[in-house]
């Protein structure tokens, strides 16, 4: 771990990980689907203290009769909560099993320069077969298929948020000219389904490369900046948290899903009284049914084997409210935890490095290799290359 801080991140999609977490929210249905609904959870997290809120999301609708099953994209969830927020980060779910990455990295790209660096992203898949008919595509069928495509899926993302460079955008007001062209670059990505050539259209992200989280059981360690990890259990967790910790992430983040006694009811009456409804079906995921300091304690407990956690309020509405007022503020007391800092983007208050521009990277390795082939040519001292850029350099 790169710090004491344990991030915590939040799932704010819908009404909670229940699936009657409907029936116990402080607004009637039809109000879900509104601006002011996303827009007051998400302020919640944000003046808690939160580090990051997730937003899940998916082709098909997000349950059954008679539970309502509409949701907006995430993507344009976040867009808009990124314009009322200032510090919280913000990762929308989006998979690419069927999703064209080009206007995925896109649409990605428009969202970190909304929230001023501020964005992430979730990478999951798309496992019912009835999203490929949804998409109008051949099925992805497997596991191995569907990983991938993901693995794919990111790496045309990234490559394309790196196929401008960070000064193609000149503006310069002489010559007329936005950007210089020479600075953007094609990718010429080539997969097993699917061929990318590029540039993008959207110039490169203000953090260079978003944070990209995901399970790496579905997209490899080595394309992740954070690594979701579940388990049922403690022990299973932290061997999770080894494992995606040994095979390079650089950051890990232990799944957890939460109900907590509240004023009203304890967290084991609550739970039982949506189960008469729906059952809260198992996802592999460590889960904690009890009181705000038993939370505190087992965060407190993992935050000795990952970097972060993401949680899953049983009702956000009731749950959220707990956590924003018991754990945080006592997680905040015992400096188990660090809220961010205005003006910061997501990698850096996740302790990551804004990463160098590929093609920039390799321009200026092949310029220290020729000078150096001259040098043993010639047997002169190379030229210290300088980082300025005069008006006529550009071109």
């Amino acid at each position: 771990m790169s710090s004491p801080a344990l991030h915590l991140a939040v799932e704010i999609d819908g009404d909670g990980a229940h699936p009657a977490a409907w029936r116990r929210a402080a607004h009637s249905p039809d109000e879900l689907l509104t601006p002011r609904r996303v827009s007051r959870v998400a302020a919640v997290a944000e003046n808690a203290g939160f580090t990051l809120i997730t937003l899940d999301d998916g082709v098909l609708p997000p349950g059954a009769a008679p539970d309502p099953v509409g949701r907006i994209g995430a993507v344009e969830r976040a867009a808009f909560v990124a314009a009322s927020t200032s510090t919280i980060g913000i990762a929308p779910v989006v998979p690419v099993t069927y999703a064209e990455p080009f206007h995925v990295s896109s649409q990605l790209a428009s969202l970190d320069h909304i929230s001023a660096g501020r964005a992430g992203w979730v990478v999951t898949e798309e496992e019912r077969p009835e999203a490929a008919r949804a998409w109008g595509r051949p099925p992805v069928d497997g596991a191995d298929a569907r990983a991938r495509e993901s693995r794919d899926g990111v790496e045309v993302a990234r490559a394309l948020w790196d196929s401008w460079e960070d000064d193609a955008v000149i503006r310069s007001v002489a010559t007329s000219r936005y950007l210089d062209r020479e600075r953007l670059h094609y990718i010429d990505f080539t997969g097993d389904t699917y061929a990318v050539k590029g540039p993008a259209i959207v110039p490169r992200p203000p953090q260079g490369q978003l944070v990209v989280l995901g399970r790496p059981d579905q997209v490899p360690a080595a394309q992740l900046d954070v690594a979701l990890v579940g388990g049922r259990d403690l022990a299973s967790v932290t061997a999770a948290a080894a494992a995606a910790a040994a095979a390079g992430t650089p950051r890990v983040f232990a799944e957890v899903e939460v109900a907590l006694d509240t004023p009203d009811a304890t967290a084991a009456e609550r739970v039982a009284d949506l189960e008469r409804h729906a059952p809260w079906s198992d996802r592999g995921k460590l889960r904690h049914i009890g009181s705000a300091d038993q939370l505190v304690s087992l965060l407190a407990e993992l935050s000795r084997h990952v970097d972060g956690v993401r949680l899953h309020p049983l009702v956000l509405d009731e749950d959220l409210s707990v956590l924003s007022g018991l754990v945080v503020p006592t997680l905040s007391a015992r400096r188990l935890v660090a809220r961010p800092l205005p003006g910061t983007s997501l990698r850096s208050t996740l302790g990551l490095a804004r990463p160098a521009n590929r093609f920039t990277a390799a321009a200026a390795a092949a310029a220290a290799a020729a000078a150096a082939a001259a040098h043993a040519a010639t047997g002169t001292a190379p030229a210290t290359a300088t980082a300025e850029t005069t008006q006529e350099d550009v071109r």
